[in-house]
Parts: C-alpha cells; sequence; structure tokens
C-alpha cells in the first residue's frame, strides 16, 4: 500500500499543488510556518475524512474561497484507488472513490491507513485522558468500520441526553424520556468498551519489545485500560448516577470518560514518571500502533512524521529510522542535518516555501 499522488486546490495555505510520491521515504523540509504540516494533514483528511487537528471543513478552506479539494491516488494489491474530497464552507463534504460518491465516510475506511506522528504525540502520556482516548479511538476507527458508526452514534446520544439534563431542569416531566438516551448509551458503549479492551491486549503483546529496545532491555511497559465503568455493571452505573447527572446536567458514567495507564517497571508513569520516560513511552505506542496495522491488515501502513526528530535524541531517533525502512513515509522538517548524518536514504526531497514546493533531488 502506498500513495501514489496527492493534488490540492485552495487548501490551507496551497491555491494549487500536484505531489508524485515515492514508495520510500519522502522528506519535506523548510522553514515554520511555510506549510509542510498542511500536506500531511490533507493526506490524513483524504483518508479518514477527517483532520488530525479537530480542524472544521470551513477553517481548512483557503482564506477567501468557499470550497477546497483533495484529490488522491493510492496503489494497493496493484489496483489503483482514486479519492476525491470536496470540502465546502456551508455544506456537509462531498467524497467520492474511484468516481463514485459515497454516503458514509466509514467507506472509506480500509482503502488507506494512516499513522500520523506529531510532536503533541509525546505528550500523551502525560496530558489529560481526553488525548488517550483520541489515540485509542482515532486507531480503531480506521480498523473496524462498525467501531466508527457505533462510535458517532455514541457521542449523538452523550450530546442529547447532556441536552435533556439541562431541558429537565427546567421541565422535569421530561425525565421519564431519559429511559430511551439510557438504554442506547449502554447498547452502544459496552461494544466501545469490548473493542477498546481488544485494541489493548493486542497493543499490549506489541509494545513489550519495542519499549525493551528502545530502553536497552531496562524498561517492561503495560497499558492498562482504566474504563469508567465495566461492561458487566455499565447499566447499573449509568441508573445509580442519574439524579447526580440532572443536578450535574452532564453524563457521568460510559466510555466517554475512559482512560488508559502506562506502567513501566511496576510504576504509574503519568504521575511518577520521568518526562524522558514519557516521552519513550509515547514513541513505544506510535511505533506498537505502525506494527498493530500491520497485523490487522497485513500491510504497512503510511506514516506521516510531522517535525518529530528534533523532538527525539539520537539514539531513539535511530530506533524510529530503523523501525520505517519498509513503510511509505512523509516526514517533514526544518532541515536535512539528522538524516544525513544517519546517512538514512531519502528517496524524495521536496523544498516547501510559503505554499510551494520544489523537488530538491531525488
Amino acid at each position: 500500500m502506498y500513495i501514489e499522488s496527492v493534488q490540492l486546490s485552495d487548501f490551507r495555505n496551497y491555491e494549487y499543488l500536484t505531489l508524485s510520491l515515492d514508495k520510500g521515504t519522502n522528506i519535506f523540509y523548510g522553514d515554520n510556518a511555510q506549510g509542510k504540516t498542511n500536506i500531511l494533514e490533507s493526506i490524513f483528511m483524504c483518508g479518514t475524512s477527517k483532520s488530525h487537528r479537530g480542524s472544521k471543513d470551513k477553517d481548512i478552506i483557503r482564506f477567501m474561497k468557499e470550497e477546497s479539494h483533495i484529490r488522491m491516488i493510492i496503489k494497493k494489491d496493484d489496483i489503483s484507488y482514486k479519492i476525491d474530497m470536496h470540502l465546502r464552507k456551508n455544506k456537509a463534504k462531498g467524497v467520492a472513490i474511484n468516481g463514485i460518491p459515497i454516503k458514509k465516510a466509514r467507506e472509506l475506511l480500509g482503502i488507506v491507513n494512516l499513522v500520523f506522528f506529531s510532536p503533541e504525540d509525546l505528550n500523551i502520556i502525560k496530558n489529560g485522558p481526553g488525548e488517550r482516548r483520541r489515540f485509542l479511538d482515532q486507531e480503531l476507527c480506521q480498523l473496524d468500520k462498525l467501531y466508527l458508526t457505533e462510535l458517532a452514534n455514541y457521542n449523538h446520544i452523550i450530546v442529547q441526553r447532556n441536552k435533556l439534563l439541562k431541558d429537565i431542569s427546567v421541565n422535569p416531566s421530561l425525565k421519564d424520556t431519559l429511559d430511551l438516551w439510557d438504554m442506547q448509551l449502554v447498547q452502544y458503549g459496552k461494544s466501545i468498551l469490548r473493542k477498546r479492551k481488544d485494541f489493548i491486549r493486542e497493543l499490549n503483546e506489541i509494545i513489550r519489545n519495542i519499549h525493551l529496545n528502545l530502553t536497552g532491555k531496562l524498561e517492561n511497559i503495560e497499558i492498562i485500560y482504566e474504563p469508567n465503568a465495566e461492561e458487566d455493571n455499565l447499566e447499573t452505573e449509568v441508573l445509580r448516577k442519574r439524579e447526580q447527572d440532572i443536578r450535574m446536567k452532564l453524563s457521568s458514567v460510559g466510555p466517554h470518560r475512559d482512560d488508559f495507564n502506562v506502567v513501566v517497571n511496576g510504576i504509574d508513569i503519568r504521575k511518577y514518571g520521568s518526562q524522558g520516560q514519557q516521552r519513550t513511552a509515547a514513541l513505544s505506542l506510535k511505533l506498537s500502533e505502525i506494527y498493530l496495522v500491520k497485523k490487522r491488515i497485513k500491510d504497512m501502513p503510511v506514516l506521516l512524521l510531522d517535525d518529530v526528530l528534533s523532538e527525539l535524541d539520537s539514539n531513539r531517533q535511530n530506533y524510529l529510522l530503523e523501525s520505517i525502512h519498509d513503510t511509505q513515509t512523509l516526514i517533514t522538517c526544518t532541515g536535512l542535518d539528522d538524516f544525513i548524518s544517519h546517512r538514512f536514504e531519502l528517496n524524495k526531497v521536496f523544498k516547501v516555501i510559503n505554499g510551494s514546493v520544489y523537488q530538491a533531488y531525488q
């Protein structure tokens, strides 16, 4: 699986851009705020329907324009797939695969699998639980079409239930209608819990050896899922906390409050780990993501590295670069010194200057 080409029009700071990519390593270098990350964002969005930044479509469209296009050609098992994505300021995005419009984002899944790694990901351990849930959901949504649908339905239920909780404070007679939302919350919540637990179990099978190698065999790592409520007692907990939820006007029980713990040599590094331990564990998580995708789909995902190397010491740089030699990789950076010093093979190099991209050499 690899991306053959990308074409942008009126996307972020790009009026028009056409890129032909190599199957191996593609480097985009240049000063900050020139548009390097925007290229990676467009690819991630075209493959998943969502921005890795969580940006809304209207904020992605080039300034003073009403619409934007992303076109991407993927080669997979000697078959070409063309994805056309049309972003509009005041309408839902339109997506077509090989010229045929799709109705649901889940129809995109499986065409290209992407792992996005940014400097912010190195803080996933010390940041709040929302970041760690996003890590779980982002990968599960790419690997499981049903999970994507269930999560979207679940999130919709939480939004509607929270609105109802606020309305009950004004009109108490609406309390009887909570049963309908609670029933759906439990239904979808149980399925999400099961799939997250399976994902964590698979993750632990992969991450242990990666982390041992990163730390010179000194640290054993384990990811421990911390559900807000267990699958078996989710319904009981939702009912038990109902009066509290009405008072607080907020849903307090369910997978939207889950977290996971990262334990290294028996120590909770969220609370007691050094910054170095936290960043190494985060790198292990992202590398594990690559191999978990490979295990699930029997192919390597496309790796998007957004200025990550500058955040790592030389040992971790080496390990990361050695880990990605057999996957298509798009890397953004401010200079090429790290790659030259590591004698890393550069298949295509692009210079990015203020929304223009020039191929430096091949």
